[in-house]
């Protein structure tokens, strides 16, 4: 016979082993945007996260969207520029356990080989200003995972993680 829930539906009955429940991970999407040795930042504002902190222009993938779709929104929405996603190149992963909330997230890095249009802020709202920062003289308040990747990504390493014990 088989044993039903509060709410009527086949309960689960068979034991879980500690840590196999299956993982729930947020997926960041960061746009590099590089001209020449500068790379462009924005200063968050009105923000729940790093407010005050220069970051990469950056989001979620959202459900039902291909994580190349959301770099592409992304673009579109921060910054006003148009990436086809054939155009994206995955430069960088980094796993990041934060700090803040104990949630592990894939935060991926993108450099598009081309865009169409200017590069302006196109949500003063969220962020302050945008400017182009030399990648060897980065801000000291930029968004510490930010300043591991792009350091990571000069390097030419494809795959690191912070946050997790040693």
């Amino acid at each position: 016979m088989t044993q039903l829930d509060e709410t009527g539906r086949p309960a689960d009955t068979a034991a879980r082993e500690p840590g196999t429940d299956p993982l729930t991970l947020v997926v960041g999407v960061h746009l590099v945007l590089v001209d020449g040795d500068t790379v462009l930042l924005g200063r968050r504002r009105n923000t729940s996260y790093a407010n005050g902190l220069w970051h990469l222009p950056a989001g979620h993938m959202e459900r039902d969207e291909p994580v190349t779709r959301s770099m592409t929104r992304e673009a579109e929405e921060e910054l006003g520029i148009t990436i086809a996603t054939d155009d994206l190149a995955l430069v960088h992963t980094l796993h990041h356990l934060d700090a803040d909330d104990g949630r592990s997230r894939l935060q991926l890095f993108f450099r598009p080989a081309h865009y169409r249009g200017q590069v302006r802020n196109a949500e003063p709202h969220k962020c302050e200003e945008l400017r182009w920062w030399p990648i060897g003289r980065l801000p000291a308040d930029i968004v510490p995972y930010t300043a591991h990747a792009l350091g990571e990504i000069a390097c030419g390493n494809l795959l690191s993680t912070v946050g997790w014990p040693a």
